[in-house]
């Protein structure tokens, strides 16, 4: 279950990728899909800056949607579906996810499913993190791994979020071939977070801690979270100016012939 308040707690931080990204598409898309819209107020920006588009925002999680509803409109509407499975009712223009792919395996087959449903001339547009090698997650992964929590966590609900992420070279491998013109690329982010020893914490909370927590009672979870979050703060020590998080994002923007 995703925590819209929990995730939004970093508004800003999370934000800026989409804009980044937002920033490299080009045209005057008229249908354009969000995938993982969650609380919709990104899929809003989209209506803002093309308002004769309509704009959907597609999410699996029906907390996020009912966070996203007052933003609907008769040119922005909202869908539950899951992105693995999602088909629209016809080709768009804008195909676009920020943050979101990583959440399903296997993009050497995900990525081309979705690219085919992008018009001719339209653009396929994404965001996911590639840091999947940083502290925050490997830390997860080896708590996770404890015997005190082996019993209790699916291991492949563990670090879900880690299951695929691919770089620049490999997203443009796979969808050059496809007829798609690409502009990938790679930016470390340098987040500072409240100077508290759980900030770092408080940023996990809101995404690859979820599978994990929801396994888990609220006692068991409470534990969890004081043994990782020891560890988190020795990995990211709070400053006198705030907590450095380094985060790594892969981007993709590519136009169909």
């Amino acid at each position: 279950m995703w925590n819209p308040q929990q995730y939004l707690q970093f508004q800003i931080e999370r934000d800026r990728p989409f804009f980044d990204l937002l920033a490299q598409v080009r045209g005057d898309p008229q249908q354009i899909a969000d995938l993982g819209c969650g609380t919709g107020h990104l899929s809003a920006a989209l209506s803002r800056r093309w308002p004769k588009a309509q704009v959907t925002g597609v999410d699996s999680s029906p907390e996020m949607l009912k966070q996203a509803k007052p933003f609907a409109s008769s040119h922005l509407s909202f869908v539950q579906a899951d992105l693995r499975t999602w088909q629209p009712e016809r080709p768009v223009d804008l195909l676009l996810s920020n943050a979101a792919l990583q959440w399903a395996n296997n993009h050497a087959e995900l990525i081309p499913r979705l690219a085919a449903w992008v018009a001719p001339g339209g653009t396929f547009a994404f965001q996911v993190p590639g840091n999947f090698d940083a502290p925050s997650h490997t830390l997860l992964a080896e708590v996770s791994a404890r015997p005190r929590w082996t019993p209790l966590l699916s291991g492949q609900q563990r670090d879900k979020a880690a299951l695929s992420s691919y770089g620049p070279a490999e997203y443009t491998a796979v969808l050059a071939p496809l007829g798609y013109h690409v502009n990938a690329w790679e930016t470390t982010y340098l987040h500072l977070l409240p100077a508290h020893e759980n900030a770092v914490l408080d940023w996990v909370k809101g995404t690859a801690l979820r599978p994990v927590l929801a396994q888990l009672s609220a006692a068991q979870s409470a534990e969890f979270l004081q043994e990782y979050g020891k560890e988190l703060s020795k990995a990211y020590p709070a400053k006198s100016y705030g907590t450095p998080f380094e985060f790594r994002r892969i981007f993709v923007v590519a136009q169909r012939d």
